[in-house]
């Protein structure tokens, strides 16, 4: 899995409603060969989707493979294993995620928040403050 741009590029849409997409995260995404771009707007969305749907919570870290590997397609994913973090605390979380074939449009997106998991966890699952 490539993250090393998530944090560039997620960090324009959190403030944004999910249906919307900043300029700036549009024109990083079309620099990405797909199957980044897929990633990151995949991961975008979680975060987009997470913060917009619950007030309890304001997602800025996605780890889509956190406790499985992802399951990649030509144009979804979907991490059964993945965790978020939000407000200095790591959840598990479960999402699937439907792109458009140029992977800019999310066509369909689920998930389910999990438990919270403990600080002592966080190392094994390569989860970071």
């Amino acid at each position: 899995m490539r993250t090393f741009c998530l944090a560039a590029l997620v960090g324009l849409t959190v403030a944004s409603p999910a249906s919307a997409m900043d300029g700036a995260l549009r024109a990083g995404l079309l620099k990405l060969d797909p199957e980044t771009r897929l990633e990151q707007r995949c991961d975008a969305e979680v975060l987009d989707r997470i913060t917009h749907d619950d007030p309890h919570y304001k997602a800025d870290r996605v780890v889509a493979y956190a406790f499985a590997t992802p399951e990649m397609h030509q144009d979804s994913i979907r991490s059964p294993g993945a965790a978020f973090r939000s407000k200095g605390e790591w959840y598990r979380l479960k999402f699937k995620c439907l792109t458009a074939p140029d992977h800019m449009k999310v066509l369909d997106f689920r998930y389910r928040i999990g438990a919270q998991i403990p600080k002592d966890d966080w190392s094994k699952y390569n989860l970071y403050d």
